[in-house]
């Protein structure tokens, strides 16, 4: 068994550099992130992690072009980002699936497809394709209201997938599962990054889960949100069950435990919404 090692002469796919978004002006005006210099290299499984309110997923929407920086710039694929986007050349999960009910699992996959003018006979090729790499195949007449939320999660990475983006753009997709869906979704999405080599830039609260998916943890403070420490991940490929139960596996969970206490806002003591805030982030 090897690490996943990225090569440092891999082209770039996302840089950042002094980026800064602010939301509002004036007095009133809340700095969400300050000075972001980030690159992040081809087949790259980058982790964004911090406390809550540190712009995470603002640094998602940045790279995906679904809001406008206030100081810096960002480039995805050596183009600004507008026009990466207009390229196609990312796809977009949430947390939410936004399956549409009426269409069925196939027809949702095909959906960005249709939109770009594919031919008919491609879309359903594209789509069965999809389906046997998220092991669906057997669903592909159902309907989302018909799949568990896991399973819907799946079609939403498909559907992501579907017009082959050289980059997939994560926020917080199993962050609404429970442990155990959210252990099995690790796993396949791991797998599904190791077939298809598309970067990924992933937000999710969750230590473990960071450090199991991840070739590079990058921890962020509290707002406004800095890149205070950048981990490499140096687990083996491919990872399992097995790799969780690791030494090296615990040592790197602690790591970035360690990295992100050092950058928590100090909670009032005795503060039950912070206490299960820590909890819920693996801080504790």
């Amino acid at each position: 068994m090897t690490a996943d090692v990225t090569p440092r002469d891999a082209p770039v796919v996302v840089e950042t550099v002094g980026l800064g978004k602010a939301f509002g002006t004036g007095k009133t005006a809340v700095r969400a992130l300050d000075s972001i210099d980030l690159s992040i290299r081809q087949g790259e499984f980058v982790s964004l992690i911090g406390p809550s309110g540190c712009g995470k997923s603002t640094l998602l929407r940045l790279i995906g072009d679904l809001t406008d920086p206030t100081a810096g710039t960002v480039r995805v694929n050596g183009k600004p980002a507008a026009r990466a986007r207009q390229d196609r050349d990312y796809g977009m999960v949430f947390q939410a699936p936004v399956l549409m009910d009426w269409r069925t699992i196939a027809k949702n996959i095909e959906l960005p497809l249709e939109i770009m003018g594919f031919p008919a006979d491609r879309r359903r090729q594209r789509a069965a394709d999809l389906l046997r790499l998220v092991e669906l195949e057997s669903f592909a007449d159902r309907h989302p209201w018909e799949l568990s939320g896991g399973m819907q999660q799946r079609v939403a990475i498909a559907r992501a997938l579907s017009f082959d983006p050289k980059l997939l753009l994560m926020d917080e997709p199993f962050g609404a599962l429970d442990e155990m869906t959210r252990e099995r979704m690790n796993a396949e999405l791991m797998s599904i990054w190791q077939r298809t080599g598309t970067t990924i830039v992933f937000v999710t609260h969750s230590i473990p889960e960071a450090v199991f998916l991840s070739t590079r943890v990058v921890v962020m403070s509290a707002r406004p949100g800095r890149i205070s420490q950048v981990i490499d991940i140096d687990l083996p490929a491919p990872r399992s069950v097995e790799t969780r139960e690791s030494e090296r596996y615990f040592e790197l969970v602690t790591r970035v435990r360690e990295a992100l206490r050092r950058h928590e806002p100090p909670d009032e003591p005795g503060d039950p919404v912070a206490a299960d805030r820590i909890r819920a982030e693996g801080l504790a």
